[in-house]
């Protein structure tokens, strides 16, 4: 019988962390070592996913998990403030991590690069684990050798710390790969709001919906000639994210290094 991969999560508490820990108990070839989140107060992985006789209990130590667990991978669906000493933590001790937090910056992904490669493990930053919204950026990528001119919305819960978010500033990475060089715009704009016309990055605009009610949506508006295209991608539940988070976990461990978005493991 083959050995399952052990498993730790970080940010168990949170709606996608919850839902990782369900998907991870529930899967044949995956082993939960333990469950962490700075917010826990002994309940266990039973009480969060409502799976019944699972009796590992939510830890607040990260780095003591880490050291107890001995786990093979770490998933971190932490916050902002917190991801990168995690991931930094699980590096050094030779765990591979799959990361969907968002809010790494050039320099911070830099040097978990230089960590994993080290430590002869992987590290996977993933914008978004949704299949459909790996298909949404690289339709964007082809359409944008035929329409340069581009803006990107993208909406999310109002829980969402950051913004934009990291698909779409991925999107808009993706976009500049394929468009035509296009000359800065003779029409000198007015915002009678400070912000009303959203982030700029590379001369494409992207525009931040915070709402309760929303889980993880985004349009990316191509406008040409007499016409548009807008590709859009909606996420309702955070169950369409597991297959991928699943995924992932499992081809990590043969990589080694950074590895920068869903699209690059399909």
């Amino acid at each position: 019988m083959t050995e399952k991969t052990r498993v730790i999560v970080a940010g168990a508490l949170g709606r996608m962390g919850a839902e990782t820990v369900k998907a991870i108990l529930q899967d044949k070839e995956l082993l939960l070592t333990a469950a962490v989140d700075i917010k826990a107060r002994g309940e266990t992985v039973s009480d969060i996913t409502g799976l019944k006789g699972f009796s590992v209990t939510l830890e607040n130590d990260l780095e003591k998990a880490l050291e107890e667990t001995k786990p093979q991978v770490l998933v971190d669906f932490t916050n902002p403030q917190a991801v990168f000493n995690n991931v930094r933590s699980a590096l050094v001790k030779g765990v591979t991590c799959v990361v969907g937090t968002t809010g790494l910056n050039e320099v911070e992904l830099k040097q978990l690069e230089k960590l994993a490669q080290e430590h002869a493990v992987g590290v996977a930053v993933i914008p978004n684990f949704a299949i459909g919204a790996v298909l949404m950026m690289k339709f964007a990528r082809e359409a944008a050798q035929y329409f340069p001119d581009v803006e990107i919305i993208e909406l999310h819960h109002d829980k969402k710390m950051d913004a934009p978010s990291g698909t779409a500033l991925k999107t808009a990475e993706l976009i500049s790969q394929t468009r035509p060089q296009r000359p800065p715009r003779n029409i000198r704009e007015m915002e009678k709001l400070a912000g009303c016309r959203g982030g700029d990055l590379d001369q494409i605009r992207i525009h931040s919906v915070r709402l309760p009610g929303l889980v993880a949506h985004q349009e990316v508006i191509f406008g040409g000639l007499g016409q548009s295209l807008t590709i859009r991608h909606d996420s309702f539940d955070r169950v369409g994210f597991m297959p991928g988070v699943l995924m992932v976990i499992k081809r990590m461990l043969s990589r080694q290094g950074l590895v920068y978005g869903m699209e690059n493991l399909l």
